[in-house]
């Protein structure tokens, strides 16, 4: 707190301790020059239960310590840039694992294999709560808007990949901030560089291949059709294009009818799997069930046997993880 000289201190005195104040000044920019922060970073908040995402300024005064990733594909980023001692604990840790650092995930504290709430969140007295925007929600599911834990004096860091209108090119822009926030960023560089060579590869491997359309059937229960737009859905719809699919919903808003889906005959269907969550439904049972559901027998992706399953993080996880799941479907589909 800064403090008046009174005049009673006399002018030689007042010129000693304004002195003092300079140097100790001086001592403090100089070590955080030495320190690199404070470090500010455009990140994103939205009103409680709102829609529309608009920017915020988040500024970092040193590097965080106790971190919690609200989902798995957030903590994988965050090891990958070699964060892993930074990690307070994981929610959501369902989802098909990152084998290259899984070892490293399996050590990590697990806050629960759904989503977490605010009170989970803050059990581990995070100084940093990180990961899918989605998620920053005072609901039950939610570890609270960015704006209360920011009150709170929590740091906050909302994924660009999980914003609306995010693209792939939003997973770069996250591993370059992550870096910054951090002082990580020749270790973000590299990481960049090589999820770009892997994108770059996998649009090559489809270079040759025809256009084609899907619908995406988002289906917990194999006996209930239920097909899900994905309008205006971040990221999802930018990452079937790199595989030259295209969704023929991805311009309706609200729902989709079983009815207009046999109408439309898309090419291909996509459903999703929750295998990793005890007691879900496997990808591979809504695909069976697809097949012998005698109102969609008229489908040509039911008469073609082109229905396949994606892991629900590599669909709606928001990371670089989706180009294994992107990989992988190109494989399914040769």
């Amino acid at each position: 707190m800064k403090k008046r000289i009174g005049l009673l201190l006399g002018l030689g005195l007042g010129v000693v301790f304004l002195g003092a104040c300079g140097t100790s000044n001086a001592t403090t920019n100089s070590s955080e020059q030495a320190s690199g922060y404070p470090v500010t970073i455009e990140n994103y908040t939205r009103a409680e239960g709102g829609t529309e995402w608009t920017k915020k300024k988040e500024t970092f005064d040193a590097e965080p310590k106790k971190v919690v990733a609200n989902t798995r594909p957030a903590a994988e980023l965050l090891l990958h840039l070699g964060l892993k001692d930074q990690i307070a604990g994981v929610g959501a840790t369902f989802g098909a694992a990152d084998q290259s650092v899984e070892k490293e995930f399996n050590t990590l504290k697990d806050l629960g294999n759904s989503y977490i709430g605010k009170e989970t969140a803050l059990s581990v007295d995070p100084d940093l709560i990180y990961g899918r925007g989605g998620l920053f929600d005072n609901q039950d599911w939610g570890v609270g808007t960015v704006d209360s834990l920011n009150d709170m004096g929590v740091k906050t860091y909302v994924l660009e990949s999980s914003i609306t209108g995010a693209t792939f090119d939003s997973v770069y822009q996250d591993i370059e901030n992550t870096g910054k926030i951090f002082h990580k960023e020749e270790a973000a560089k590299s990481f960049a560089d090589e999820i770009k060579a892997r994108e770059e590869k996998l649009k090559d491997s489809v270079k040759d291949q025809k256009n084609q359309t899907f619908a995406y059937l988002h289906m917990s229960d194999p006996s209930q059709v239920s097909v899900y737009s994905a309008h205006d859905e971040p990221f999802f719809n930018d990452l079937f294009s790199m595989i030259k699919l295209d969704n023929v919903f991805k311009d309706q808003a609200g729902e989709v009818s079983e009815e207009t889906l046999i109408k439309t005959d898309p090419e291909v269907l996509i459903v999703g799997d929750w295998s990793t969550i005890k007691d879900s439904v496997t990808g591979q049972q809504v695909i069976d069930a697809l097949y012998k559901n005698p109102k969609l027998s008229s489908m040509q992706a039911i008469k073609n046997k082109k229905v396949y399953a994606v892991d629900y993080n590599y669909l709606f996880g928001y990371g670089y993880q989706s180009l294994t799941g992107m990989e992988a479907l190109v494989k399914q589909m040769k």
